[in-house]
Parts: C-alpha cells; structure tokens; sequence
C-alpha cells in the first residue's frame, strides 16, 4: 500500500529546523514512525519494541546514545522514560536542531514526562487515525469552526464520500486503507498487542480478559456522559479500578475525555464529563457492528455519528499544531426558564467567541435542533458565535441567522 501523506508533516518539518528534538506521539499504528521514516529516509531508527534496545537504553543510557547518536529516531520511547534525562544531556551538548525524533504510544504520559525532562527543546506533535480530509489528500488545512467563512474555504476542496457510514465503520487506522486487510482481523490483533504491551507492560494491569470486558463496555458508551460505577458493576470491579483503567485508555490515545462547559453563571450545568473513543473502526469492533449497513440503521448510530463527528473536529486542531484541550467542551444542564434539561454537543471557544455545534445524523437539519444554543447567550464575558448543525445534509445551508447547516465530510 502506496503512503498517505500526513497532514502533520508540516509541523514536523518545521520542529526539526527550530527545536532540538521532536515527540510525536498518539495510539498505537496510527502512523508516527511511518511519517518519520517518510520525512527523513536517512536517519537510522532505533525501536524499543526490540528487548534488546529497551534493555541497553534502561541500562546503559550513555554508551547507547554514543552507539545510536544523533540525527536518529527512537521509536516507541514510552518503554525507556529514564532515556530523557541522557537526550537532554545530548541536546546540550549541541548547538543543532533536529537531533531527535522520537515516538511514542502513551500520549499523555510521554508529554508529560517530555515537558518536565526536555523543556524548551522539544516540539510535541499528535498524529491521530487518518482524517477524511487525508484520505481524499485534501490540502485544507484549517481547524474547523463554523462560520460562513470556514465554510466557503472549505467548499473548494470538500468532497461527498460514496458512502460516509463505510468510512465511519472501517475507522482511520492506515493499515486499514488497504482494501486487502481484514478488518476483524486487524482489531483482533491490534488489541491482543494493547492489552499485551502497554496495559500489561506499562500499567501493570493483569486481569487482561476484564479489562477486556472494560474497554467493550467504554465502546458502548462512547458519546455518553462517564458513569464509572455503571462501568464497574457491569465489569465486577469497583469505581477506582474503573477511573484507573479510564485513564490507561486516555494515556493511550484510546479515548478522549470531552469535559463540561459550566461557568458559574450557569449554576445548573452538570459537571460530568463525557467519554469519546478517538476512531469509530475500534468502537463498532468492541460493540460488534460488523458492516456499515447495520451500524447506520443500529441502535448506537448517533452515538457513534456523534464520536465520528468529534474526532474529526479534533483531527483538525491538532493537525494543524493547535492544542484543543483549552478551547473546546459540552454543554448539559437545566438553565433555561423552562427547567428542562437542554444539550448543546458541542463548544469551541476562540477568540472570545463561543462557538456551538449540535451533530445530527439526519439528512434534514431543522433550526429548533439547536435551541439550547441561547443558553450562551446568559455568560456576560462570552459571546455566541455562528453556531451549526453537523449532519448528513448535501450541502451548507442556513437554518436562521447565525445558524448554519455543515455536512459532515465538511469538517
């Protein structure tokens, strides 16, 4: 199979001329050693997915770094986290950028550990699945935000798949871009090395077959507010268990955790946050929708149009270097005059603005979907920005003033 370039590229590009080392990092097989490899043929690279280099870096981290030495790559650096303290000592040594690339599947961790060990020297860069906008090798390269003008910028490239629910299905993996690969196939394999490499090895969890059991009842709540002891009687366990294991998913790229929008104005938001898997492919295998055509006319269909919808939108920030983790959210609660419980899916702050999205899977957006947007309205330091329904339509429409209609291959 041909290589799919990545809409990251440009960031990395750009690390590699101004700080000493980039991480690039995100789920497993989502394509960060194969960008790597693309962008910089030259450089060796060095995988601690051998035992062999895992045990020369733990214990010998010098000697190791003077056997593989700068330019090079070390893949899957979540396993030696003890190496960051001897790369910090070689970006110091030298006056160079584009010492290190290094990769690594523990997102969270590894930003965290990079953060604190390399300062001011590394340049961290998320590679997700593969966006729509990568898989039709569109160079649009704007975060998504409704307003008339993304939306006209948009129009140039955008383009309506053959059949969206297939893609939803067959989710971003790149090694699923090959008609040829079985797709049960590939999630049975790719779990059976999660579960074995990074939630045994990294977070020291044993009872692998339950957290098995976990990670399908996650599945079946994508798109719902996190309810950790719904989760844990139905797996046996308890809720601290289940918080612990949410965040070896979260750590992992496995899930996104969506919190709520409640400033103090609001005094009735709920305070829950709600659970997203990152790719719909690995959500439809753990709950087994097995084809396109049952899961679109299934009892999960929103849920999973909702998540689809959600990790496109973040796609686009973070491919374009963005952080997202500051400026987007949910709204749910009971501060309308009515006291009735409203939704707004959705909320990107930019700007000062609060913009809000409602996600339908309908053909036939209407403007009272989206009534819950005024609530918005009640925050004296925000303002509401152009707010949209995401959904199945044919093409960009108004439903009032400062409401729009966006198809969902047009995030």
């Amino acid at each position: 199979m041909n290589y799919i370039n990545r809409a990251a590229e440009k960031l990395a590009k750009e690390a590699v001329e101004t700080y000493k080392s980039i991480l690039v990092t995100g789920a497993r097989q989502t394509g960060k050693s194969t960008m790597l490899e693309a962008l910089f043929p030259d450089r060796k690279v060095v995988t601690f997915d051998d035992q062999f280099a895992e045990d020369q870096a733990k214990n010998n981290p010098t000697e190791f770094i003077d056997l593989n030495p700068p330019p090079v790559t070390y893949d899957e650096v979540q396993y030696v986290p003890s190496l960051f303290r001897y790369i910090k000592i070689a970006c110091d040594a030298s006056k160079d950028t584009g010492l290190f690339c290094l990769t690594g599947s523990q997102p969270s961790k590894l930003m965290k550990a990079a953060s604190e060990s390399l300062a001011g020297r590394v340049s961290i860069i998320e590679l997700s699945t593969l966006s729509l906008r990568e898989m039709q090798k569109t160079d649009f390269d704007q975060s998504f935000v409704p307003t008339m003008e993304y939306v006209k910028a948009r129009q140039k490239s955008a383009k309506k798949p053959e059949n969206i629910w297939s893609i939803i299905h067959r989710g971003g993996y790149p090694a699923l871009q090959n008609p040829k690969m079985n797709w049960e196939r590939f999630f049975s394999d790719y779990i059976k090395t999660y579960l074995e490499r990074d939630v045994r090895a990294l977070s020291a969890v044993q009872d692998l077959n339950t957290f098995r059991r976990f990670m399908i009842a996650c599945a079946a709540r994508t798109g719902q507010m996190l309810n950790y002891s719904n989760i844990a009687s139905e797996i046996s366990k308890d809720a601290d268990t289940v918080k612990n294991w949410i965040s070896i998913l979260e750590a992992s790229g496995i899930i996104y955790i969506l919190e709520p929008y409640c400033p103090s104005v609001l005094n009735r938001a709920i305070k829950t946050p709600k659970l997203y898997f990152r790719d719909t492919g690995l959500a439809c295998y753990l709950t087994r929708w097995l084809t396109p055509e049952t899961l679109a006319n299934g009892a999960m269909a929103g849920e999973i149009f909702e998540t689809y919808v959600i990790s496109e939108i973040l796609k686009s920030y973070s491919n374009a270097g963005i952080d997202y983790h500051y400026c987007v959210s949910y709204y749910r609660g009971k501060d309308k005059k009515d006291s009735s419980e409203s939704e707004i899916d959705f909320i990107i702050e930019k700007d000062g603005l609060l913009y809000p999205v409602e996600i339908k899977k309908t053909a036939k957006p209407a403007a009272d979907m989206t009534s819950a947007f005024t609530i918005l309205d009640n925050i004296p330091e925000k303002k509401r920005g152009t707010g949209a329904v995401v959904c199945m339509c044919s093409a960009p429409g108004v439903l009032r003033e400062n409401i729009l209609a966006i198809p969902v291959w047009y995030v």
